[in-house]
């Protein structure tokens, strides 16, 4: 069996993927955590953090499963007392790009990330479909990245990847820049930054008297159909004549033309020296 440690395994992340791995057969699995809540949460499954010393220097893998704010520091902890030949596996590509993930020429580093359930995702019963954030239920795809060491090990931590974030319907192999690219770049940066000024929108209607179950559902009825139109998922669905004369009125009104800064290299750095700092 490949011996597998998760550290931070009693955190929010950490008991995602304690509970995904804990019965697979082929990993052997320890558990690293040093938070009294955490080990309060792992109490509950009957987990009992290992000694560090004796677990880090047998783990054919070992897991990172800490916040970036504080994963560079831990890796400095933990990375030593690695095995050569051994793999570190991270949650995102931050630390690593940023320069903050403690290096050492022996070892393997492989970064993977989940795309969570898409909204086009057809699931069988109400409770995956209530499976927003994945890796119980619902199927999602993953982004999986070699960043330095032995490439030999990509298919090996790919399946551990895999099983961390199961059911995974696709692995996608990418670099970790282009998982910079994706992950603050478009979907926080971008995306989030766009979804907030939209419920902001939606405050805004209320607030000048429409109902807000009435306005909420309006809404949300429309962005399904608007995504649906936007990424074909409707073969041959255009945006009415109405609808794109808004778009093109609404676009300079809105958005700040220099917009697509956020994925300069340099500006993407900056986003991520932010997430870490």
């Amino acid at each position: 069996m490949t011996k597998v440690c998760l550290v931070g395994a009693g955190g929010k992340m950490g008991m995602r993927l304690m509970h995904n791995l804990k019965d697979k057969p082929n990993y052997q699995m320890s558990y690293l955590e040093n938070g009294a809540a955490g080990i309060e949460n792992l109490k509950k499954f009957n987990i009992t953090p290992a000694d560090e010393d004796a677990v880090i220097p047998e783990a054919d893998m070992v897991i990172l499963g800490v916040p970036d704010v504080i994963l560079g520091k831990v890796s400095e902890q933990i990375v030593p007392k690695m095995k050569p030949g051994s793999a570190v596996i991270t949650l995102d590509p931050a630390c690593a790009l940023a320069g903050m993930l403690m290096h050492r020429d022996d070892l393997t580093y492989f970064i993977s990330h989940p795309s969570h359930p898409s909204v086009f995702n057809w699931e069988p019963t109400e409770k995956a479909r209530a499976d927003y954030f994945g890796g119980t239920l619902a199927k999602q795809t993953i982004v999986c990245a070699h960043y330095k060491g032995n490439e030999g090990l990509y298919e090996e931590s790919e399946k551990l990847a895999m099983a961390m974030y199961a059911p995974v319907s696709k692995s996608f192999k990418i670099t970790a820049e282009q998982m910079g690219l994706l992950e603050p770049a478009l979907v926080e940066t971008l995306c989030s930054t766009l979804q907030v000024i939209v419920k902001e929108g939606l405050d805004e209607v209320v607030k000048r008297g429409v109902p807000y179950e009435a306005a909420r559902e309006f809404l949300l009825g429309h962005l399904n159909i608007q995504l649906a139109v936007i990424y074909q998922q409707i073969p041959g669905a255009v945006f009415s004549d109405a609808a794109n004369k808004a778009i093109v009125r609404g676009k300079p009104l809105l958005i700040n033309p220099d917009w697509k800064q956020v994925f300069e290299p340099e500006n993407v750095m900056e986003q991520i020296k932010d997430i870490t700092a």
